[in-house]
């Protein structure tokens, strides 16, 4: 399946391939104040459809993950890492994240 997301202006859009069956609930420093439910697509299935252009980037700890938020509106609809994309799924078009299973990850402790 086809998932569409974005951000609340507009100016963020992708798509992504796959089913979701659990979403992540991570407590870290970023994670936990946004509010992110995380689905984990890999990098082939997944394709910004706005320019790159709009995208901010944050990075910290270990710099690892690009944290991307829209630059206009500051909604954060993903994270990309080595060879993954961390969808933030209340970014996603049509979808109820409480249809799917929810884990507890505790990165505050990593």
């Amino acid at each position: 399946m086809t998932y569409h997301g974005g951000c609340q202006c507009g100016a963020v859009a992708f798509e992504a391939d796959g089913e979701i069956t659990q979403l992540v609930e991570c407590n870290c420093s970023i994670c936990k104040p946004k509010g992110y439910l995380l689905w984990f697509v890999p990098e082939a299935d997944f394709r910004l459809t706005t320019d790159e252009s709009a995208l901010s980037e944050y990075r910290f700890n270990t710099h690892k993950i690009a944290h991307q938020f829209c630059s206009t509106c500051g909604v954060s609809t993903f994270g990309h890492g080595p060879g993954m994309y961390a969808v933030n799924a209340r970014t996603l078009k049509d979808f109820d994240v409480k249809s799917v299973p929810i884990q507890a990850f505790d990165g505050a402790s990593r």
